[in-house]
């Protein structure tokens, strides 16, 4: 859901003062030490990011950032119906041109996940503790909308971030995974 076409006001999101507007879920599970949230890598950048997408014809805001959730990271959950904040990020259009979005976040608390989704194999997804989420995320409004939710502070002297994988690396992954499978057959 991370595409932008030219066609359709469904695709390119409300405007808002000129702005687009996408809809994202912050995935958590856990209380306090064992609060984590989920991060997922974008399909194009590879950078780590929060599910989202342009909201959706015919479902609330909420429901679209819940819908984004599942086919994104196959997640499951009891998601808040207002936003805990938003922040604003450079979205890359299949153009090449970039164009300022502004996203919606809705904090969703997870229940399940799902053994297969949508798109599943394009992303790569990591629980993390909120320092690690907070840190990873390059967009600082949403670095501190994470730190915010979690209720901490971000150190002054910051930890490299949690790298997100390499293409190379997750193909890598993939190959590894296929050729364990494969081999567990095999061995029978």
């Amino acid at each position: 859901m991370d595409e932008v076409t030219d066609t359709g006001a469904k695709q390119e999101g409300r405007k808002s003062g000129g702005k687009r507007r996408q809809v994202a879920a912050l995935p958590w599970r856990g209380e306090g030490e064992t609060l984590r949230i989920l991060l997922v890598s974008s399909r194009e950048t590879r950078r780590w990011v929060i599910p989202k997408g342009w909201p959706m014809k015919d479902k609330t805001d909420f429901a679209a950032a819940a819908q984004e959730a599942y086919e994104e990271a196959g997640l499951d959950g009891v998601i808040s119906e207002r936003p805990i904040g938003e922040y604003e990020y450079l979205k890359k259009l299949k153009s090449g041109a970039a164009r300022l979005v502004k996203v919606d976040v809705f904090p969703m608390q997870v229940t399940g996940e799902h053994a297969t989704w949508p798109e599943k194999g394009q992303r790569t997804l990591d629980w993390m503790t909120p320092v690690e989420a907070a840190l990873a995320v390059q967009e600082p409004d949403l670095r501190d909308l994470i730190a915010r939710f979690a209720g901490i502070e971000l150190p002054e002297e910051r930890p490299a971030p949690h790298p997100a994988p390499t293409p190379v690396r997750v193909a890598f992954q993939r190959l590894r995974r296929r050729v364990t499978a494969l081999w567990g057959r095999y061995r029978r």
